[in-house]
Protein backbone atom coordinates (compact mmCIF):
# COMPACT_ATOMS: atom_id res chain seq x y z
CA UNK A 1 0.00 0.00 0.00
CA UNK A 2 1.54 3.50 -1.25
CA UNK A 3 1.26 6.64 0.72
CA UNK A 4 -1.68 7.86 -1.21
CA UNK A 5 -4.10 4.92 -0.82
CA UNK A 6 -3.41 5.05 3.08
CA UNK A 7 -4.08 8.71 3.55
CA UNK A 8 -7.24 8.55 0.95
CA UNK A 9 -8.62 5.52 3.04
CA UNK A 10 -7.86 7.45 6.10
CA UNK A 11 -9.87 10.33 5.41
CA UNK A 12 -13.10 8.49 4.02
CA UNK A 13 -12.88 6.35 7.34
CA UNK A 14 -12.60 10.00 9.37
CA UNK A 15 -15.49 11.34 7.28
CA UNK A 16 -17.41 8.54 8.14
CA UNK A 17 -17.42 8.33 11.60
CA UNK A 18 -17.44 12.19 12.05
CA UNK A 19 -20.63 12.10 9.65
CA UNK A 20 -22.07 9.52 11.93
CA UNK A 21 -21.57 11.88 15.30
CA UNK A 22 -22.72 14.96 13.43
CA UNK A 23 -25.97 14.00 12.68
CA UNK A 24 -26.77 12.49 15.80
CA UNK A 25 -25.48 16.03 17.84
CA UNK A 26 -27.18 18.31 15.54
CA UNK A 27 -31.03 17.82 16.89
CA UNK A 28 -32.96 21.07 16.04
CA UNK A 29 -34.98 21.96 19.24
CA UNK A 30 -38.66 22.02 19.05
CA UNK A 31 -40.02 25.07 19.60
CA UNK A 32 -42.67 26.17 22.88
CA UNK A 33 -46.30 26.39 21.36
CA UNK A 34 -47.14 30.45 21.92
CA UNK A 35 -50.54 30.72 23.37
CA UNK A 36 -52.51 33.37 21.16
CA UNK A 37 -55.29 35.64 22.91
CA UNK A 38 -58.85 34.44 21.63
CA UNK A 39 -61.46 36.64 21.28
CA UNK A 40 -64.70 35.07 23.54
CA UNK A 41 -67.77 36.02 22.09
CA UNK A 42 -70.18 34.55 24.16
CA UNK A 43 -70.90 37.94 26.81
CA UNK A 44 -70.55 40.26 23.62
CA UNK A 45 -68.03 42.37 21.97
CA UNK A 46 -64.54 43.31 23.53
CA UNK A 47 -64.14 39.74 25.98
CA UNK A 48 -61.60 37.47 25.70
CA UNK A 49 -60.30 34.58 27.33
CA UNK A 50 -57.43 34.71 29.54
CA UNK A 51 -54.79 32.56 28.47
CA UNK A 52 -54.75 29.19 29.88
CA UNK A 53 -58.30 29.41 31.22
CA UNK A 54 -61.99 29.06 30.09
CA UNK A 55 -62.64 32.66 31.58
CA UNK A 56 -63.84 35.73 29.88
CA UNK A 57 -62.30 38.88 30.46
CA UNK A 58 -63.61 42.89 29.21
CA UNK A 59 -61.18 45.91 30.05
CA UNK A 60 -63.27 49.07 29.66
CA UNK A 61 -64.00 52.35 31.21
CA UNK A 62 -63.57 56.48 30.69
CA UNK A 63 -61.95 59.62 31.16
CA UNK A 64 -64.24 62.48 31.76
CA UNK A 65 -63.49 66.17 31.69
CA UNK A 66 -66.11 68.15 33.75
CA UNK A 67 -66.40 72.09 34.56
CA UNK A 68 -69.72 72.11 37.23
CA UNK A 69 -71.29 75.77 37.86
CA UNK A 70 -73.66 76.96 40.42
CA UNK A 71 -74.14 78.78 43.96
CA UNK A 72 -71.03 77.19 46.08
CA UNK A 73 -69.42 74.72 43.45
CA UNK A 74 -66.22 74.39 45.17
CA UNK A 75 -65.98 76.48 48.67
CA UNK A 76 -66.64 79.75 47.83
CA UNK A 77 -66.36 79.52 44.11
CA UNK A 78 -69.35 79.58 41.64
CA UNK A 79 -67.40 76.80 39.38
CA UNK A 80 -65.18 74.11 39.80
CA UNK A 81 -63.33 71.59 37.53
CA UNK A 82 -62.38 68.04 37.66
CA UNK A 83 -61.27 64.77 36.08
CA UNK A 84 -62.20 61.67 36.80
CA UNK A 85 -60.82 58.14 35.31
CA UNK A 86 -62.81 55.21 35.55
CA UNK A 87 -60.95 51.34 34.83
CA UNK A 88 -63.51 48.32 35.13
CA UNK A 89 -62.67 44.81 34.81
CA UNK A 90 -65.43 42.11 33.77
CA UNK A 91 -64.27 38.67 34.41
CA UNK A 92 -67.05 36.11 33.23
CA UNK A 93 -67.17 32.02 32.99
CA UNK A 94 -70.32 29.77 32.13
CA UNK A 95 -71.22 26.95 34.82
CA UNK A 96 -73.73 24.46 35.49
CA UNK A 97 -75.25 27.22 37.76
CA UNK A 98 -75.33 29.78 34.87
CA UNK A 99 -72.97 32.26 34.48
CA UNK A 100 -70.33 33.24 36.83
CA UNK A 101 -69.29 36.97 36.94
CA UNK A 102 -67.46 39.14 38.98
CA UNK A 103 -66.95 42.66 38.24
CA UNK A 104 -64.78 45.50 39.29
CA UNK A 105 -64.89 49.14 39.39
CA UNK A 106 -62.14 51.62 39.94
CA UNK A 107 -62.24 55.28 40.00
CA UNK A 108 -59.68 58.21 40.66
CA UNK A 109 -61.01 62.08 40.72
CA UNK A 110 -58.41 64.77 40.63
CA UNK A 111 -60.67 67.25 41.75
CA UNK A 112 -59.04 69.84 44.37
CA UNK A 113 -59.82 73.37 45.45
CA UNK A 114 -57.44 76.12 46.19
CA UNK A 115 -56.54 74.76 49.67
CA UNK A 116 -55.48 71.44 48.72
CA UNK A 117 -59.26 69.95 49.73
CA UNK A 118 -62.04 68.79 47.39
CA UNK A 119 -62.83 65.15 46.17
CA UNK A 120 -59.63 64.06 44.93
CA UNK A 121 -58.57 60.24 45.53
CA UNK A 122 -59.17 56.68 44.72
CA UNK A 123 -62.61 54.38 45.04
CA UNK A 124 -64.02 51.13 44.21
CA UNK A 125 -66.86 52.57 42.63
CA UNK A 126 -68.46 49.06 42.74
CA UNK A 127 -67.04 45.59 43.30
CA UNK A 128 -69.38 42.42 43.07
CA UNK A 129 -69.76 38.71 42.65
CA UNK A 130 -72.63 37.11 40.45
CA UNK A 131 -73.80 33.62 39.80
CA UNK A 132 -77.22 33.34 37.85
CA UNK A 133 -79.42 35.88 39.18
CA UNK A 134 -77.72 35.76 42.50
CA UNK A 135 -75.52 39.07 43.54
CA UNK A 136 -73.42 40.08 46.26
CA UNK A 137 -71.23 42.50 47.08
CA UNK A 138 -71.09 46.47 46.95
CA UNK A 139 -72.99 47.75 44.10
CA UNK A 140 -75.87 50.33 42.68
CA UNK A 141 -79.06 49.68 43.87
CA UNK A 142 -82.12 50.20 41.80
CA UNK A 143 -82.22 53.35 43.54
CA UNK A 144 -79.61 54.76 40.97
CA UNK A 145 -81.68 54.64 38.03
CA UNK A 146 -83.97 57.05 36.77
CA UNK A 147 -84.94 59.34 33.99
CA UNK A 148 -83.53 60.55 30.81
CA UNK A 149 -81.54 63.80 31.40
CA UNK A 150 -79.46 65.57 34.27
CA UNK A 151 -82.72 66.96 35.91
CA UNK A 152 -84.63 64.99 37.60
CA UNK A 153 -83.81 63.51 41.60
CA UNK A 154 -84.42 59.94 41.75
CA UNK A 155 -83.22 58.40 44.92
CA UNK A 156 -80.70 58.80 48.27
CA UNK A 157 -78.37 56.92 49.12
CA UNK A 158 -77.65 54.25 45.98
CA UNK A 159 -74.83 52.29 46.50
CA UNK A 160 -74.34 49.59 49.19
CA UNK A 161 -73.08 46.43 50.45
CA UNK A 162 -75.57 44.42 49.49
CA UNK A 163 -76.90 40.54 48.99
CA UNK A 164 -80.05 40.66 45.75
CA UNK A 165 -81.37 38.54 43.34
CA UNK A 166 -82.81 39.65 40.09
CA UNK A 167 -85.05 37.42 37.86
CA UNK A 168 -85.15 38.69 33.77
CA UNK A 169 -87.86 36.96 31.89
CA UNK A 170 -87.71 39.17 29.04
CA UNK A 171 -91.34 40.22 29.50
CA UNK A 172 -91.30 41.05 33.05
CA UNK A 173 -88.64 40.67 35.69
CA UNK A 174 -88.43 41.47 39.28
CA UNK A 175 -85.53 41.13 41.96
CA UNK A 176 -84.81 41.85 45.65
CA UNK A 177 -82.11 42.67 48.12
CA UNK A 178 -81.11 43.03 51.34
CA UNK A 179 -79.32 46.35 52.07
CA UNK A 180 -76.53 47.47 54.63
CA UNK A 181 -77.69 51.03 55.81
CA UNK A 182 -74.05 51.69 56.54
CA UNK A 183 -73.86 54.82 59.28
CA UNK A 184 -77.05 56.05 58.40
CA UNK A 185 -79.87 56.91 60.90
CA UNK A 186 -83.22 59.76 60.98
CA UNK A 187 -83.14 62.21 63.68
CA UNK A 188 -85.49 65.14 63.89
CA UNK A 189 -86.70 65.33 60.49
CA UNK A 190 -83.23 64.82 58.99
CA UNK A 191 -81.45 62.12 57.06
CA UNK A 192 -77.92 62.16 59.03
CA UNK A 193 -74.38 59.69 59.22
CA UNK A 194 -72.33 58.55 61.76
CA UNK A 195 -74.84 57.47 63.97
CA UNK A 196 -73.30 54.62 65.20
CA UNK A 197 -75.19 51.50 64.04
CA UNK A 198 -75.21 49.33 60.99
CA UNK A 199 -78.89 49.14 59.90
CA UNK A 200 -80.70 47.09 57.49
CA UNK A 201 -82.71 47.85 54.47
CA UNK A 202 -84.87 46.43 52.34
CA UNK A 203 -85.59 46.88 48.54
CA UNK A 204 -87.90 45.01 46.03
CA UNK A 205 -88.70 46.09 42.42
CA UNK A 206 -90.56 44.86 39.38
CA UNK A 207 -91.49 45.67 36.35
CA UNK A 208 -92.49 44.44 32.49
CA UNK A 209 -91.68 45.99 28.85
CA UNK A 210 -94.09 45.17 25.55
CA UNK A 211 -94.14 46.94 22.47
CA UNK A 212 -92.04 49.86 23.22
CA UNK A 213 -93.61 50.87 26.52
CA UNK A 214 -91.40 49.84 30.09
CA UNK A 215 -93.00 50.11 33.58
CA UNK A 216 -90.84 49.44 36.61
CA UNK A 217 -91.69 49.78 40.06
CA UNK A 218 -89.77 49.89 43.17
CA UNK A 219 -89.93 50.04 46.87
CA UNK A 220 -87.49 50.19 50.25
CA UNK A 221 -88.03 49.71 53.50
CA UNK A 222 -85.53 51.14 56.19
CA UNK A 223 -85.52 49.28 58.96
CA UNK A 224 -83.67 51.86 61.91
CA UNK A 225 -85.54 54.68 60.56
CA UNK A 226 -89.36 52.28 59.98
CA UNK A 227 -90.18 54.19 57.16
CA UNK A 228 -89.71 53.26 53.41
CA UNK A 229 -90.42 54.67 50.28
CA UNK A 230 -92.37 53.79 46.87
CA UNK A 231 -91.44 54.91 43.02
CA UNK A 232 -92.73 54.09 39.66
CA UNK A 233 -91.27 55.03 36.13
CA UNK A 234 -92.79 54.69 33.00
CA UNK A 235 -90.86 55.09 29.44
CA UNK A 236 -92.58 54.58 26.07
CA UNK A 237 -91.17 55.34 22.49
CA UNK A 238 -93.10 58.80 21.62
CA UNK A 239 -92.64 59.85 18.09
CA UNK A 240 -88.57 60.19 17.63
CA UNK A 241 -88.05 60.05 20.98
CA UNK A 242 -88.44 58.82 24.62
CA UNK A 243 -90.92 60.04 27.13
CA UNK A 244 -90.73 59.03 30.76
CA UNK A 245 -92.79 59.82 33.47
CA UNK A 246 -91.03 59.43 37.35
CA UNK A 247 -93.07 59.35 40.76
CA UNK A 248 -92.17 59.15 44.32
CA UNK A 249 -94.08 58.32 47.87
CA UNK A 250 -92.01 58.43 51.17
CA UNK A 251 -94.18 58.03 54.40
CA UNK A 252 -91.44 60.14 56.03
CA UNK A 253 -87.37 60.88 55.48
CA UNK A 254 -85.36 57.41 54.90
CA UNK A 255 -82.21 56.03 53.55
CA UNK A 256 -84.16 55.27 50.25
CA UNK A 257 -85.34 59.02 49.48
CA UNK A 258 -85.49 61.97 51.40
CA UNK A 259 -86.17 65.18 49.21
CA UNK A 260 -89.85 65.56 50.10
CA UNK A 261 -92.93 63.40 50.67
CA UNK A 262 -93.77 63.07 47.29
CA UNK A 263 -92.74 64.14 43.84
CA UNK A 264 -93.47 63.93 40.28
CA UNK A 265 -90.98 64.20 37.13
CA UNK A 266 -91.29 64.03 33.36
CA UNK A 267 -88.49 64.42 30.70
CA UNK A 268 -88.38 63.78 26.87
CA UNK A 269 -85.44 62.83 25.35
CA UNK A 270 -85.69 64.19 21.49
CA UNK A 271 -83.15 62.45 18.78
CA UNK A 272 -82.71 65.86 16.95
CA UNK A 273 -79.90 63.77 14.58
CA UNK A 274 -78.01 60.46 14.52
CA UNK A 275 -75.61 62.44 17.06
CA UNK A 276 -77.81 65.08 18.83
CA UNK A 277 -79.90 64.32 21.69
CA UNK A 278 -82.16 67.03 23.70
CA UNK A 279 -83.81 66.49 26.56
CA UNK A 280 -85.71 68.59 28.78
CA UNK A 281 -87.16 67.99 32.25
CA UNK A 282 -89.17 69.16 35.21
CA UNK A 283 -89.76 67.70 38.69
CA UNK A 284 -91.97 68.92 41.02
CA UNK A 285 -91.26 68.31 44.84
CA UNK A 286 -94.50 68.07 47.78
CA UNK A 287 -93.94 69.05 51.19
CA UNK A 288 -89.55 69.18 51.15
CA UNK A 289 -90.26 69.19 55.38
CA UNK A 290 -92.35 66.10 55.53
CA UNK A 291 -95.31 68.05 57.32
CA UNK A 292 -93.11 69.89 59.10
CA UNK A 293 -93.47 73.47 59.47
CA UNK A 294 -95.25 75.58 56.68
CA UNK A 295 -94.86 72.33 54.19
CA UNK A 296 -93.05 74.26 51.67
CA UNK A 297 -92.87 72.52 48.08
CA UNK A 298 -89.94 73.18 45.52
CA UNK A 299 -89.50 72.56 41.45
CA UNK A 300 -86.76 72.08 39.10
CA UNK A 301 -86.64 72.87 35.06
CA UNK A 302 -83.68 71.65 32.88
CA UNK A 303 -82.10 70.95 29.62
CA UNK A 304 -79.70 68.52 28.53
CA UNK A 305 -77.88 67.98 25.22
CA UNK A 306 -75.97 65.31 24.48
CA UNK A 307 -73.36 65.31 21.29
CA UNK A 308 -71.35 62.24 20.19
CA UNK A 309 -68.60 63.95 18.46
CA UNK A 310 -66.96 61.11 17.28
CA UNK A 311 -66.81 57.45 18.19
CA UNK A 312 -66.01 57.13 21.25
CA UNK A 313 -66.34 60.57 22.45
CA UNK A 314 -68.93 62.36 23.50
CA UNK A 315 -69.92 66.03 24.75
CA UNK A 316 -72.45 66.22 27.48
CA UNK A 317 -74.08 69.38 28.84
CA UNK A 318 -76.80 70.33 31.41
CA UNK A 319 -78.60 73.89 32.98
CA UNK A 320 -81.21 73.63 35.67
CA UNK A 321 -83.31 76.39 37.72
CA UNK A 322 -84.66 75.41 41.20
CA UNK A 323 -86.49 77.04 43.53
CA UNK A 324 -87.98 76.19 47.14
CA UNK A 325 -90.59 78.03 48.99
CA UNK A 326 -89.30 79.17 52.19
CA UNK A 327 -91.23 78.92 55.96
CA UNK A 328 -90.93 82.40 56.23
CA UNK A 329 -92.70 83.38 52.99
CA UNK A 330 -90.44 83.95 49.64
CA UNK A 331 -88.85 81.44 48.07
CA UNK A 332 -85.08 80.68 47.56
CA UNK A 333 -83.74 79.60 43.93
CA UNK A 334 -80.86 78.45 42.06
CA UNK A 335 -79.46 77.87 38.61
CA UNK A 336 -76.50 75.23 38.19
CA UNK A 337 -75.58 72.56 35.41
CA UNK A 338 -72.16 70.71 33.98
CA UNK A 339 -69.97 70.85 30.69
CA UNK A 340 -68.58 67.55 30.24
CA UNK A 341 -66.51 65.68 27.66
CA UNK A 342 -65.71 62.13 27.99
CA UNK A 343 -63.86 59.44 26.19
CA UNK A 344 -64.92 55.81 26.37
CA UNK A 345 -63.04 52.65 25.88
Amino acid sequence: MNIKSLLIGSAAAFAAVSGAQAADAIVAAEPEPMEYVRVCDAFGTGFFYIPGTETCLKIGGFVRFQTSFGPNQSGASDWDAGTLVDINFDARNDTELGTLRSFVNLEYAADEDATGAGDSGFDIDEAYIELGGLKAGFFYSWWDSGINGETDVHGNITEFNSIAYNYDGGTWRAGISLDELENTGVANGALLKNVGHNNLGVAGTVGFSLGGVNVDVLGGYDNAAEEGAVRAILSADLGPGTLQVLGVWASDVNAYWSASEWSVAAAYSFKASDKLTITPAAQYFGDVNFNGAGSPDAWKVGLTVGYQIVDGLAFLGTVNYTQTDLVAGGHADATTGFLRLQRNF
